[in-house]
């Protein structure tokens, strides 16, 4: 079967197509996928670039979609022909937060879905939303759960809240549709009025072009009157400071990336005098996926999906993310 393997050292340049052995009938417990879509994340071009360490000829990419070819011994709930999608930490089924670093992410510490087969446990998989197809339930595992529990899980969003959601990326627009369709109001911010004309059209109710408002954060507070109930913070040190002058008395900030930095200074006094919480996640658990596409049934959620690559095109794919050009999420076609 096809598939693509990151070379060491890694880089872009060292993805290659390979044919490699099919990976045989599921054992007790295990399913086998044929995988139809992908779609790629920050967390997997960070394993591609090699920030993210992982081991020589690893199949890249956490996020798989497909049917159901074969069942193993033991397996309830899925038949040959059921179409379904991964989930992002194979370990974490449900409960408290894990108190390791993951051992099973797809792409990152286990083969993942840039493949055209996969043979793993009946955890690895849940069903679908109704409707879906393989492309549109490829971008749900990462970037959707993530948003889903920064508002829900963890933000306890409600209707009337200000949500604050940073660039256009797919936990970003995610996070925008999420909010809407609960009843919160969002604000958007972007380096790009296109972009931010997009977002407008999937319901934000504020805009604000970060490069000409560099204090994006008192601007947000000030249109939202108290602040931000919640704040999807992606960009890290280099946004933390706008985030906390945005957050209301008592808000959350829910720190999922690291795009404008991994270090930097924090006006800790600020989000102390504001009894704030910042609170870091990543992604969820496969109850969260469950929970979340319970709810993407009953909204008709349907994600955004800018662009479309082929298997063969996945550098690519990385290179066009790369230079920011992406809305939402890129698929991977297979």
């Amino acid at each position: 079967m096809r598939a693509i393997r990151l070379r060491h050292p890694a880089g872009i340049g060292n993805l290659e197509l390979a044919d490699i052995p099919e990976p045989g009938e599921p054992g007790p417990g295990e399913l086998l996928v044929r995988i139809r879509a992908c779609s790629i994340n920050y967390h997997d071009y960070s394993v591609v670039q090699g920030v993210l360490p992982s081991r020589d000829a690893i199949i890249p990419l956490s996020d798989g979609a497909g049917e159901v070819l074969a069942v193993g011994h033991g397996v309830d709930g899925f038949l040959p022909g059921d179409e379904v999608v991964s989930t992002f930490m194979w370990d974490w089924a449900d409960g408290r937060e894990l108190q390791y670093r993951p051992h099973e992410v797809p792409g990152d510490t286990i083969d993942g879905f840039a493949c055209e087969m996969v043979r793993a446990p009946l955890r690895a998989f849940t069903h679908v939303p109704a409707g879906y197809s393989a492309a549109e339930a490829a971008t749900l595992p990462c970037a959707a759960v993530t948003a889903w529990r920064a508002l829900v899980p963890i933000g306890s969003v409600k209707a009337g809240d200000w949500v604050l959601v940073q660039g256009t990326g797919g936990v970003s627009v995610f996070a925008l549709q999420f909010a809407k369709a609960m009843g919160a109001r969002v604000i958007a911010t972007s380096s790009s009025d296109a972009k931010l004309e997009r977002m407008k059209s999937l319901g934000a109710d504020a805009l604000i072009n970060y490069r000409r408002t560099p204090e994006w954060g008192s601007a947000a507070r000030s249109i939202a009157g108290e602040g931000i109930d919640i704040v999807v913070e992606v960009g890290g040190a280099g946004t933390l400071a706008q985030s906390i002058a945005a957050v209301r008395h008592g808000g959350t900030i829910a720190l999922i990336g690291v795009l404008a930095g991994r270090e930097g200074a924090v006006p800790t006094a600020q989000l102390f005098s504001k009894q704030a919480r910042l609170i870091g996640l990543t992604v969820g658990s496969r109850q969260h996926q469950l929970d979340m596409i319970r709810a993407i049934d009953a909204i008709a959620l349907r994600p955004v999906i800018g662009e479309t690559f082929e298997l063969s095109e996945l550098g690519d794919a990385f290179r066009y993310q790369e230079a920011g050009l992406h809305f939402g999420k890129i698929g991977i076609a297979i």
